[in-house]
């Protein structure tokens, strides 16, 4: 952190000194007698005092009056009045400080006219009012761009939440749904269905009120629900879990497969008599994360609008967007009569 403001000094004053450099030229005009090299001292003098007074002046001012970045160390440049007293005292400084200061370098003892002392103090005052105000209005935009980012980053997450929200009631009615009608045909298999519920609940309420997870807590969770299901389907369901163990503590957020491999059972492999398989993958490619989900049912068709009603991808895709500031997505491969893969990328920062 104290690099990185040490970093931003140096990056200041070299742009005073530019500046510097470009009042010498002006200056030179008005005195050509003296020559830039003389202007240049007597400039650089004055700008690098008047400089290095409100770069470090400023460090006296309270955090809470000045327009911090919070992704930088250190203070802002002052609000208001305290910005206005602190460039006048930084200019009263560097004009009496700079010219005695050029004055001893040059060797001079020449005495200048009012009218030339007038006329320097007035490009002082200028000089300084435009070099400050052009770093207040940087680090006021620098303050202005962190908070939009700040509101930009709670809005995602609470519509985040939101939709995760969503998920979960939907996921626990069609369970108890088929729960219902598995009471009625086999009262054996729905108690152990419950029990397994029970287990299932307890392991992902609990986690779900996080915004993210590891991905291990999120195959673990499917592997839940897969079990769960297999209690109602019995053979007609069969599945794999593939995840490696470099992408095992990879953060994804929370139930983002949830509502893929519920679809998939219900509109793939429940519509078929033998039933099917899902394959449920994650791996990495460059620097994203790369998650699937494909099954062998019935299929569909991506561009057939969604069931009212139905929680769908339309909303995991939106989920994964929130997630990831936009730069995820959601790609569906489906074909009626042919299965269906879902392939979700999420960018490794």
């Amino acid at each position: 952190m104290r690099r990185t403001f040490w970093l931003d000094v140096l990056r200041h004053g070299l742009q005073v000194l530019v500046f510097c450099c470009l009042i010498a030229v002006f200056t030179s005009l008005i005195w050509p007698q003296a020559g830039y090299g003389v202007q240049l001292v007597h400039s650089m003098s004055i700008g690098m005092l008047i400089w290095a007074v409100i770069e470090f002046g400023r460090l006296l001012v309270p955090a809470e009056h000045c327009h911090r970045d919070p992704s930088r160390p250190g203070h802002g440049w002052p609000k208001g009045w305290r910005g206005v007293l602190l460039t006048l005292v930084g200019i009263a400084v560097g004009y009496v400080g700079g010219n005695r200061l050029a004055a001893a370098l040059l060797g001079e003892t020449v005495t200048y006219a009012p009218r030339d002392q007038v006329i320097g103090l007035a490009i002082a005052i200028v000089a300084g009012l435009v070099a400050s105000f052009y770093f207040f209005t940087r680090g006021r935009q620098a303050a202005l761009q962190a908070s939009i980012a700040a509101a930009e980053r709670d809005a995602a997450e609470a519509r985040l939440m939101l939709l995760q929200s969503q998920l979960e009631p939907h996921m626990l009615f069609n369970t108890l749904a088929n729960l219902r009608a598995l009471i009625g045909v086999d009262p054996a298999r729905a108690q152990h269905m419950l029990d397994r519920l029970d287990g299932y609940l307890r392991a992902t309420l609990g986690a779900s009120r996080a915004p993210q997870h590891p991905l291990a807590d999120e195959f673990d969770r499917l592997r839940d629900y897969l079990e769960l299901m297999a209690v109602r389907m019995g053979p007609r369901l069969a599945y794999t879990l593939e995840l490696p163990a470099a992408l095992r503590d990879r953060p994804v957020p929370t139930l983002l497969l949830q509502p893929v491999v519920e679809n998939a059972i219900r509109h793939g492999l429940e519509p078929c008599v033998a039933g099917g398989r899902i394959e449920v993958a994650a791996r990495r490619e460059a620097d994203a994360l790369i998650l699937t989900v494909h099954d062998t049912g019935a299929g569909f068709d991506p561009d057939a609008p969604p069931r009212a009603g139905h929680f769908g991808l339309a909303q995991v895709d939106e989920r994964v967007a929130s997630a990831t500031g936009g730069q995820g997505r959601v790609d569906i491969q489906s074909q009626p009569g042919a299965g269906a893969t879902v392939r979700i990328t999420l960018p490794i920062t």
